[in-house]
């Protein structure tokens, strides 16, 4: 049994297509199928159950999945290391956020001082996906607005800024700076769909102030929201830090409740982080506490 064996397996595992896995794996099919042959002669029992084209894993595949995945993934930390040490990696960071405009400025400072450094960002709709992503290793940080409560996991606040509401200019509270939310219980709300955080802590928000808000509208892209509002369709929450100098909108600050949101840096301290990941959190931290 070797390293290659059990990688070839693992793509095999995760995408049940033999032809598909020796596309991506860059080899033929024949000497794939002759490296996961050779793979279940050592361990003495099929990994996978064959029907024609279609190959799935078996229960002696599902279990020996369980213990190859967490393996590649402790060797592939032990690599990075090394290579810290070594003094040999460029560095790539890894990080899932939704809030990338906040954080651009302080990325390309970041990069401005450590210009080897790239970065990969992925944007999860759901706080379960991130987790997993984090709990995998698959991620060096999580920025999210809301902290996950789990074993191993950190969260580190590190910015908070103002929820404000968004009305059209032509709106009767336009003349107005700010406003108690109840006054606009029964107004026509534009909003994200359910299940985006921003839609839940607005929600929340509203609760507080004694009503549902009436939505008449969901969408998923933030630049409808400020059309729809423009349009005098209705009124919407928004983000402080998004506001510009020019907006095609009126807002209010929210007098009560209180309508704030803190973004939390989270990281796994069950996976190693590398050198310039580290010094990212580091820079980070200090950029914004």
């Amino acid at each position: 049994m070797d390293l290659l064996q059990l990688r070839y397996f693992q793509k095999i595992a995760r995408l049940n297509h033999l032809t598909q896995a020796a596309q991506e794996l860059h080899i033929t099919q024949p000497s794939l199928s002759q490296t996961i042959s050779k793979l279940e002669k050592d361990l003495g029992v099929p990994l996978f159950d064959r029907q024609g084209r279609q190959i799935r894993l078996n229960k002696y595949g599902e279990a020996f999945l369980e213990k190859v995945e967490p393996a590649l993934k402790l060797l592939e930390e032990g690599q990075r290391e090394v290579k810290d040490m070594a003094g040999l990696e460029r560095g790539t960071i890894s990080i899932d956020t939704t809030f990338l405009p906040l954080f651009s400025d302080t990325m390309n400072m970041f990069r401005s001082k450590f210009p080897d450094v790239h970065f990969r960002i992925s944007q999860v709709s759901t706080m379960e996906k991130r987790e997993r992503l984090l709990e995998a290793g698959e991620i060096d940080f999580s920025i999210s607005c809301n902290p996950i409560k789990r074993s191993g996991i950190y969260n580190m606040p590190i910015l908070t800024e103002e929820i404000v509401l968004t009305v059209p200019i032509t709106h009767r509270f336009a003349n107005r700076q700010s406003i108690k939310l109840s006054e606009v219980a029964n107004e026509p709300f534009i909003h994200f769909k359910k299940g985006h955080s921003f839609r839940e802590d607005t929600d929340e928000i509203c609760r507080k102030a004694g009503f549902a808000p009436n939505i008449i509208c969901e969408t998923d892209d933030s630049k409808t929201i400020i059309e729809l509002v423009r349009k005098e369709i209705g009124v919407a929450f928004w983000l402080e830090s998004l506001l510009e100098k020019e907006n095609p909108f009126h807002y209010l600050r929210i007098l009560e409740p209180v309508c704030r949101r803190t973004y939390q840096l989270t990281w796994s301290e069950k996976h190693y982080l590398s050198v310039a990941a580290r010094t990212f959190r580091d820079f980070l931290i200090k950029q914004f506490t």
